[in-house]
């Protein structure tokens, strides 16, 4: 093992060291099989020699010996087996909830750079192979491992000479176990990665069907599965392969010795000074050698799945969360915001998306935010709950940097109503009051009622308490938007962000959600990002965006009367409508 494979395989034991009781009850387990497994050879000695010179007492304690020895190795095997498995599924349960939480805190980046598909992989593939590394391949080495040192000594104790001649071929088997492990490692790496792309691709093609069936496109879905399916089962097969000559080689060399030692053992010299007995346990402890060497050698390929799915797993754990050095917790916030010379880009070797922005909202103002696609809208209002930092510039919250509040406390303060719709596999009350425990339904009622959602709700079946499906999908899309709406007058924020809030509905929906809307809005700092001009003209102010940044600025009406972009883009639409 290479010394990087050290320092993770020490990383992994440390997810053991609080089960440490278990583990030592599992480690007695080990040592007590290990003794009775060695005490087998004992017995062949005490049986050929006893046969020589039969006596009553020989007669009397072999049986027993047989018995007691035989219980001992069940009761070393149960302690072993069972405790290990607890320390196991306990270490895999700890890691899995660890990258699980650790990836709810990672930063906005590193979503946009990494499928959903891949990231499900390491919280449920990548942690199991780990776990086989942690627990599995523990089990063997020390259960064989005792059992070897057990037969060394014995070996050891009948015949030194013999021994130290046997053990000669140790170092060619650790030639070949240490290639055999660089291979298994780097074969490790591909398969997790190709286990990634099928999860990846099968989730995309799943909760994406309706598309691909429109389309046409399961055939081409299906050789997209079978690609990265067939990817896996190449790299499975490489280490099948590595596995299957690995093992016969080794076990190869033993026999030699084996035979090697049978050879000299027979020599007349030596034959001299041996009685039948411990001539027969000689050979029986050398040969009981094979099983627990097999296995050893055979646990590597285990160690090196779990190492290299190790090193996935801590690289994930070692990146930084979103940065949370903010100390103030907002008591209540009034809701100005000020946006002060800010840029953006979202990494260091790309072009800024936002170029020196000053804006100033009172607060209760709403704001409505205009523009083409791509002109860094969703960009700007994403700055506010700081799922992106600004490059350049700040944003003051009520006169303080916002990067000076703490980040949960901050964001509790901002309403989020996006195009997206995100709704969970639970009741609508569940959903409403998302994220709170034992949340006031006589509230989740008032919040549907003002959101224009109680009058579908009440017409489901369990009403309140229906299942919505993953993702909602039992709502239409205006229904969907009414519930996000409901989701963000419940929370009662004192800043509110609406990005296209109405751009996919119906001109139903839209005259609901527009009611919903102005009722949300009431007393509230909001930023409304929209594509249909119709939902905006009642805004206080209205900000046109060009490729970044602000080029316009004023009311629906000197807007228009400036004859400006404003003016043009509503006379695009205006003329669509129509």
């Amino acid at each position: 093992m290479t010394d990087s494979g050290w320092i993770l395989y020490k990383r992994l034991l440390g997810y053991v060291k609080p089960h440490w009781r278990a583990f030592a009850l599992a480690i007695v387990g080990f040592v007590i099989y290990a003794a009775s497994s060695t005490a087998l050879a004992e017995m062949m000695k005490r049986l050929i020699d006893g046969i020589q010179n039969p006596d009553a007492a020989f007669r009397f304690f072999l049986p027993l010996f047989v018995v007691i020895m035989f219980a001992a190795r069940g009761l070393g095997t149960f302690l072993s087996t069972y405790f290990m498995a607890y320390v196991g599924r306990y270490v895999i349960h700890t890691l899995r909830c660890e990258v699980f939480a650790h990836l709810l805190h990672l930063p906005g980046r590193f979503f946009d750079n990494h499928s959903s598909g891949q990231l499900v992989s390491r919280v449920t593939y990548h942690v199991e192979q780990v776990a086989g590394a942690a627990t599995n391949a523990v089990t063997v080495i020390l259960r064989e491992g005792l059992f070897v040192i057990g037969l060394i000594s014995y070996l050891l104790w009948t015949n030194w000479m013999l021994t130290l001649l046997f053990l000669g071929v140790t170092p060619i088997i650790g030639v070949v176990v240490n290639y055999v492990s660089k291979r298994f490692r780097r074969i490790s790496k591909r398969i997790q990665h190709s286990m990634g792309d099928v999860t990846h691709v099968a989730s995309e093609a799943l909760s994406g069907y309706r598309v691909v069936r429109t389309h046409g496109a399961e055939a081409y879905e299906q050789q997209r599965f079978e690609r990265v399916s067939e990817e896996n089962r190449r790299q499975s097969m490489k280490e099948a392969m590595t596995r299957a000559v690995s093992s016969p080689v080794i076990l190869m060399l033993v026999a030699i010795s084996m035979a090697f030692l049978v050879w000299l053992a027979m020599a007349p010299a030596l034959m001299d000074n041996m009685t039948p007995g411990e001539f027969v346990a000689f050979i029986t402890a050398a040969a009981l050698m094979i099983k627990p060497v097999r296995q050893l050698t055979e646990i590597n390929g285990d160690i090196q799945k779990g190492i290299a799915a190790a090193s996935e797993l801590f690289g994930l754990l070692d990146l930084t969360p979103e940065q949370d050095e903010g100390k103030r917790i907002p008591e209540k916030l009034i809701g100005e915001v000020v946006i002060d010379n800010v840029s953006f880009r979202y990494a260091d070797d790309q072009p800024y998306v936002l170029h020196d922005i000053s804006l100033t909202v009172a607060p209760g103002e709403l704001v409505a935010i205009v523009g083409r696609s791509g002109s860094g809208k969703s960009t700007l209002v994403s700055l506010l709950p700081r799922f992106y930092r600004p490059s350049k510039g700040r944003i003051l919250i009520d006169d303080i940097n916002a990067d000076d509040f703490a980040l949960g406390p901050l964001r509790q303060h901002i309403g989020l109503v996006s195009q997206q719709v995100t709704l969970f596999n639970a009741t609508i009350a569940d959903n409403i009051a998302y994220g709170i425990a034992n949340p006031d339904r006589a509230a989740i009622e008032a919040a549907a009622e003002a959101a224009y959602a109680s009058e579908f709700i009440d017409k489901l079946p369990q009403g309140y308490d229906t299942v919505v499906g993953e993702n909602g999908v039992m709502l239409s899309g205006g229904q969907r938007q009414r519930l996000a709406i409901a989701r963000a007058i419940f929370k009662n924020a004192p800043i509110l962000v609406l990005d296209e809030a109405t751009s996919a509905l119906d001109t139903e929906s839209e005259r609901y959600i527009q009611k919903a809307l102005e009722y949300v809005c009431k007393g509230r700092t909001t930023l409304v990002i929209a594509h249909r001009l119709s939902t905006i003209e009642r805004a206080d102010r209205i900000l046109v965006m060009e490729q970044g940044r602000i080029i316009e600025q004023g009311t629906h009406q000197a807007l228009l009367e400036a004859g400006g972009a404003y003016a043009a883009l509503h006379q695009l639409q205006f003329q669509e409508s129509e």
